[in-house]
């Protein structure tokens, strides 16, 4: 399937930083429940994110991170969950979060 440029610029991806960590044992897998700072009107937003393999929650605090902002929200066990952090996979399958390699302010857009 090809997606056309119109397609990605749908997506609303934003650098956001980690401003709270705590593990989420009420997830059917093992995650990690992040509050991530957006700055501007987006705020703080929340996230469950199945990060555990290579990331400790209080590791992750001020670590900066690419997330979609504009999915709507979804329901993870007994949170809602408002944007989705990206990640990729390692030869394991396991994920390894993507974020700038340099400071950047928070809310800038990705493209």
């Amino acid at each position: 399937m090809t997606a056309g440029f119109d397609d990605f610029l749908k997506l609303d991806i934003r650098v956001g930083r980690i401003v709270a960590a705590e593990p989420f044992p009420e997830a059917r897998k093992p995650a990690i429940k992040l509050s991530v700072e957006f700055g501007g009107d987006l705020g703080v937003k929340r996230s469950s994110a199945q990060i555990t393999r290579h990331y400790a929650p209080e590791a992750l605090i001020g670590r900066q991170v690419l997330a979609v902002v504009n999915f709507p929200p979804r329901q993870i066990g007994p949170m809602m969950s408002e944007v989705l952090v990206l990640g990729v996979p390692d030869a394991d399958g396991e994920v390894v979060l993507i974020g700038p390699d340099r400071e950047v302010p928070p809310g800038g857009r990705l493209y």
